[in-house]
């Protein structure tokens, strides 16, 4: 543009005075600079994005925990209840053991008869509100033993069984949704030396 106007000018013979030369408009930076400096700019919002998405996936992985968290503490916030209850449930469960031992149907006692019969009502009752909050009784007899279960307190001749299979159970044991909060006190068997 600048050199069109200046070969106009000669022309038509308007000339004023020496010729100049043509003023072009000057950058602060040059081309150089600007692709240098659009590089960097570039690589900034590569590193921002890359930042971002990362935060975004900690927040994300944040939120989840967070979330599993609060999910445990709803199922497992009863654990240290369910403990003590389980131990009221055994001293329910032998007295009506105890009773049912003692009610004979020859006994000319009802009172004992209707003792046992309520014992053994409440007895399925608490089992009933166990399993209804996810708390249920393992049965372990017959099965092989795991040492996240079962606490081992004898050692039992194997007759008829596998060795490292459950051959009786001296407490039961209990999981809450399926989690272990009291261990089962069991016998294993064990192949007989001679």
């Amino acid at each position: 543009c600048a050199f069109s106007t200046a070969a106009q000018q000669r022309s038509t013979g308007d000339e004023c005075g020496p010729e100049e030369p043509s003023e072009e408009p000057k950058h602060p930076l040059s081309e150089c600079a600007l692709e240098h400096k659009a590089i960097k700019l570039e690589e900034q919002v590569r590193d921002l994005t890359e930042r971002y998405r990362r935060a975004l996936a900690d927040s994300e992985n944040v939120r989840r925990r967070t979330q599993k968290f609060v999910e445990d503490a709803k199922l497992f916030g009863i654990q240290s209840f369910c403990r003590d209850l389980v131990e009221v449930a055994d001293i329910l469960e032998k007295t009506a053991e105890s009773a049912a031992g003692h009610a004979e149907p020859s006994d000319p006692n009802p009172a004992l008869k209707k003792i046992y019969e309520g014992l053994s009502l409440m007895e399925a009752k608490l089992q009933s509100v166990f399993a209804k909050h996810g708390l249920q009784k393992m049965n372990p007899v017959g099965g092989r033993y795991d040492p996240y279960d079962h606490e081992i307190i004898c050692h039992v001749p194997a007759e008829g069984v596998q060795p490292g299979t459950v051959a009786l159970v001296t407490q039961d044991g209990y999981k809450l949704h399926g989690r272990t909060i009291r261990h089962a006190l069991v016998g294993v068997a064990v192949e007989a030396h001679e």
